[in-house]
């Protein structure tokens, strides 16, 4: 293990290739049985006719075995056969009829028909395969990935947005989405446009086929929505193509499917608990985890963590002989101070200091989020002692960034507020953010949770923020019963505090009342919607806000 400071990290390569649901109901049945007629025609390749050859660059058929027709299945067919079956049928018509177009609503319906993309296997055999069929297209590009149980979404758009800033064409990729499915690949900061998720979707379909095949015919899974969606992106990034994907991580590192790719730069935001039936309820167990993004060689930028996590983390930079970047060590935030529309700061980077720094984000969290992204971004150029990346550069950077759902303001009067916080640990930094940088006289908590998280301990971590909070459900089949939400908020704040709406616009609508209720001075009054990305996207569609 190399801790940065010993010498400066190696600069990177300079040989890189650089070119500068709602749908039709019927095209969304006849789709899926051409995809279910795909899948029957691929296992029956699969039954040992047909070879699934790793290496092979975009394989086109498969080899079949013996295809021979039994004598006794064989008659001639005449002329006259032929004429009087197509004698009905216009001259100008398709033999084949056309088949309906793939839409975003189709695609989504597919996906979603396969395994929840938060229930993680410990295997990456199928994504690898994947991947392998269409020429590995995540080697096609370095890689900065990110992972940590929270401030990931925050920290990647961030590296993107300096990343870009700095002349260089980006892919990023972040999950879950706020609103549309679309946001999670982007291109150049922008999401990609639906015609090109579709087509994606469209390229990987025959080989996504191949491998549910191979894998159900040994015993497997097929591939999880996740995981196409990790396809997905990382062959559109080499499609476009990129000169760096930026890469958030969806569950865990060890076995999330992002991690087929080699990461020259490994980040790993704080650590908490969060997905403990996936990944261990301890933080070294969580942080072991995800520690597996780090590679030989690489970079690993590791935020701020508690002594557990970081112990781990350190161990294994040592085993694949890492170079590390420690905050409050080798980078920190130096001085933070609350400014209109965000904050100023003064940020310890690996190569110097940087000042003036104006971030359009609340919280502490955010101010830290800032500091990781810079010493990525550091660490990817080679920045070291006497290399110091451009001040000016850096500051339009961060003043570009934004991260829509986190503590994001989408109405005045009063004051309405969306977060994100889906986990005690993201609703303590909610709690602080809101007392440290806003003075609401009365603000009132709308709360939409999932059935798998913490939930009693999220409420907790935010007892003392609200007056009052209404409960309410979201758009998730995962969102924890009405009843069951309001039975534990009661227990958390008392019955009097606590309200229930049986919708997110009702829920809204009795926040509002309320705040109404309790004060004499609309101004100082404020609604926050929290306790998951759902219902902080839900949020921003019912105010009228388009994805991001």
């Amino acid at each position: 293990m190399t801790v940065i400071g010993d010498g400066p990290p190696g600069a990177p390569d300079d040989d890189r290739d650089r070119d500068g649901r709602d749908g039709d109901d019927q095209a969304e049945r006849d789709t899926s049985e051409q995809v279910a007629r795909r899948r029957r025609a691929a296992e029956d390749a699969a039954d040992g006719t047909a070879d699934i050859v790793p290496g092979d660059d975009l394989i086109g058929a498969p080899h079949v075995g013996d295809t021979s027709i039994p004598d006794d299945l064989v008659r001639e067919v005449s002329g006259d056969d032929i004429a009087a079956a197509t004698a009905d049928l216009d001259d100008d018509a398709p033999l084949v009829p056309d088949s309906p177009p793939l839409t975003l609503s189709v695609v989504e319906s597919l996906l979603d028909r396969r395994r929840n993309e938060v229930q993680i296997s410990p295997t990456l055999t199928r994504i690898t395969a994947l991947l392998d069929l269409i020429g590995n297209p995540q080697q096609a590009y370095p890689v900065v990935q990110v992972a940590g149980t929270n401030g990931k979404t925050s920290t990647v758009r961030m590296v993107d947005a300096l990343l870009t800033s700095f002349g260089l064409r980006t892919g990023r990729f972040t999950s879950p989405h706020l609103q549309l499915v679309t946001e999670r690949i982007a291109l150049d900061g922008a999401p990609i446009d639906p015609d090109t998720y579709v087509a994606a979707y469209d390229d990987l379909a025959p080989y996504i086929d191949l491998v549910d095949a191979a894998s159900e015919r040994d015993g497997g899974a097929p591939l999880s929505k996740f995981e196409v969606l990790t396809a997905m992106a990382y062959a559109a990034f080499a499609d476009a193509p990129v000169d760096v994907a930026v890469i958030e991580t969806g569950l865990g590192g060890t076995w999330d499917s992002t991690t087929v790719a080699d990461a020259r730069i490994a980040a790993i935001t704080p650590i908490g608990i969060d997905h403990v039936e996936f990944l261990g309820d301890t933080l070294a167990e969580i942080a072991g985890n995800k520690a597996g993004i780090v590679k030989k060689d690489a970079t690993a930028i590791i935020g701020p963590q508690e002594p557990a996590a970081m112990e781990v983390l350190i161990r294994r930079a040592i085993e694949v002989d890492a170079t590390v970047a420690r905050y409050g060590s080798e980078f920190s935030v130096l001085d933070r101070a609350v400014a209109v529309g965000g904050q100023k700061l003064t940020l310890q980077g690996l190569s110097g200091v940087y000042e003036d720094v104006f971030l359009p984000l609340s919280g502490e969290h955010q101010a830290v989020n800032a500091s990781v992204a810079l010493a990525c971004v550091e660490a990817f150029f080679g920045a070291g002692a006497g290399t110091q990346l451009d001040l000016g550069v850096v500051q339009d950077a961060f003043a570009s960034v934004s991260t829509p759902g986190r503590l994001e303001r989408v109405r005045t009067s009063p004051t309405i507020l969306v977060d994100a916080a889906h986990n005690p640990h993201g609703a303590a930094a909610l709690a602080a953010a809101l007392a440290a940088e806003f003075s609401f006289a009365r603000l009132v908590g709308v709360i939409a949770v999932m059935g798998d998280k913490d939930v009693r301990a999220l409420l907790e971590a935010l007892v003392d923020t609200f007056d009052e909070v209404v409960v309410t459900v979201n758009s998730s089949p995962r969102s924890m019963p009405l009843e069951d939400l309001h039975d534990l908020a009661v227990d958390v704040f008392g019955e009097e505090r606590v309200h229930t709406a049986a919708r997110m616009d009702e829920a809204i609508g009795l926040a509002v009342d309320l705040t109404e209720d309790g004060a004499d001075d609309m101004s100082g009054t404020g609604v926050v919607v929290t306790g998951s990305v759902v219902s902080a996207g839900d949020a921003r569609t019912l105010t009228g806000l388009s994805p991001s």
